[in-house]
């Protein structure tokens, strides 16, 4: 949603978040309509060359309606005509596309003009020409148009001590190098293919519009956690908000079952009823904003289908599946039953699931016992529907233990030195809440596994004896390790 931000002046500043501008492509209005669908949206420009004015004129009336329905600002580009015609919310140009002050004239004073500049002197005329937001760029190369003057975050950072009005950034910007840009003092990002040439425009949204969340104060941003509760505190429901909490978001969670257990081992199961499983997840996801869901135990096919149920209602696109099936001792946390659920119904609607080698055999019915049988099940569990696979490692007998994240095209590798110690209780739990609370800070998934991936390792070489078994990692030194 649209962001107000005030500056040092007291004047209201109407653009933050994420542009979106449009391209030339074809189904247009729908994939327009599901990328505002994500709620990521804080502006969409028009940008139309093409087509006849009449077609513009059409095509535009579709786009502002949807805007409507989304609570998204309607900005047309280059054309003061069709952006009176349509009563648009604003009127972007280009440094020779038009007039700021025949523009404001016609408009009147409670329009958004902004105004394309490639350099600080051109960002500076803008402001001083009565502009409400400048674009900067290009930041990065890009495919959208033929690049004459490229910029850098570093531009950008100087531009934004000499500017007072809304930056807004754009060219070639990704969901993985968003975070430069950002963090240079960009208010909002433009995208036009990062999201309307994705497979999923919503969830591209998603995913670029969590990047400002990096922005925010402590905590920065909320997960819920669905899982089970284990008494002896090292792994789910406790070991998930232990993380989600020293990470520095919010914490909220949803408790798929009891567990009577300890370092030894798990004494007792019992699932919480459908019904309120249900009403928990309900209690949170109505009231409380949350960035991403992390699943873990779900132990009966009953719970399994809740969730699924509830994730699609409410259209969770963030969520992270740590398919949990067992114990450390070896009980079972997931009924047969259930694990055809999980296949079939979450599994697609992951944004990453975080098997094990056992639990990845499992799920795919391979046998993995090298790096290369890793990457077939993660390629096999992509195709079941899951948008990324991060194929854990730590089973293996190899002195460095190695993760393989695929996202659909590629292989991308994290390694960390094995600690050799008992006391791992909890690992899986921690690493699959932890990359769901680096997303939920603004982390791209590539950052965030990683960030993920050396936490739960200083929380394993930092584990302490506790109890007569295998003893929980260490949550709170490995952050306090990784603040300073």
């Amino acid at each position: 949603m649209l962001r107000l931000v005030v500056d040092h002046s007291g004047k209201e500043r109407r653009v933050a978040g994420l542009y979106l501008i449009t391209d030339q492509g074809e189904r247009l209005v729908p994939r327009v309509r599901e990328a505002l669908a994500s709620g990521g949206i804080a502006l969409l420009q028009y940008r139309d060359k093409a087509r006849t004015y009449e077609e513009r004129l059409a095509l535009g009336s579709d786009l502002k309606h949807l805007c409507a329905e989304f609570q998204v600002q309607f900005i047309v580009n280059d054309d003061l005509e069709l952006a009176l015609a349509l009563d648009a919310d604003g009127l972007h140009l280009g440094q020779e596309d038009g007039d700021p002050a025949a523009a404001r004239a016609a408009l009147g004073p409670k329009k958004l003009i902004g105004i394309s500049t490639h350099s600080i002197e051109e960002a500076l005329a803008a402001q001083d020409a009565g502009a409400d937001y400048i674009g900067f760029g290009s930041l990065y190369p890009t495919q959208s148009k033929e690049v004459e003057h490229l910029q850098s975050p570093e531009a950008l950072a100087e531009l934004r001590e000499k500017i007072q009005i809304p930056i807004v950034a754009i060219g070639g910007i990704t969901r993985d190098n968003g975070c430069a840009v950002i963090d240079a003092g960009a208010d909002s990002i433009a995208v036009i293919s990062a999201v309307l040439s994705a497979r999923s425009p919503g969830l591209a949204a998603t995913e670029l519009s969590l990047l400002f969340n990096r922005t925010m104060t402590q905590p920065r941003g909320a997960v819920l956690t669905i899982a089970g509760s284990d008494s002896g505190g090292g792994a789910g429901i406790q070991a998930d908000l232990k993380t989600i909490t020293l990470l520095g978001s919010y914490g909220a969670s949803a408790i798929t079952a009891l567990t009577a257990q300890n370092t030894r081992g798990v004494t007792g199961i019992h699932s919480s009823p459908p019904a309120f499983l249900a009403e928990q997840i309900d209690a949170v996801l109505s009231d409380i904003p949350i960035d991403v869901v992390k699943i873990g135990m779900l132990s009966s096919p009953e719970n399994a289908e809740i969730v699924a149920d509830k994730l699609t209602a409410y259209e969770m696109r963030m969520v992270v599946l740590d398919p949990v099936m067992s114990a450390k001792g070896g009980v079972a946390l997931l009924e047969d039953e259930a694990l055809s659920v999980l296949k079939k119904r979450l599994v697609p609607l992951s944004y990453l699931v975080t098997p094990n080698i056992p639990e990845a055999e499992a799920l795919t019915g391979l046998t993995i016992t090298d790096s290369a049988g890793m990457e077939l099940a993660a390629r096999a569990l992509h195709l079941m529907g899951a948008k990324h696979v991060l194929v854990k490692g730590g089973h293996l007998t190899e002195g460095v233990v190695t993760d393989i994240l695929f996202d659909g095209s590629g292989f991308t590798r994290f390694s960390a030195p094995r600690v050799l110690t008992r006391n791992t209780h909890g690992t899986g739990c921690t690493l699959a809440s932890a990359i769901a609370t680096n997303l939920a800070q603004g982390e791209p998934l590539p950052s965030a596994i990683l960030r993920a991936k050396l936490f739960v390792t200083r929380a394993i070489k930092f584990s302490q004896p506790l109890g007569k078994g295998h003893g929980p990692v260490n949550h709170f030194l490995a952050a306090r390790d990784q603040g300073e």
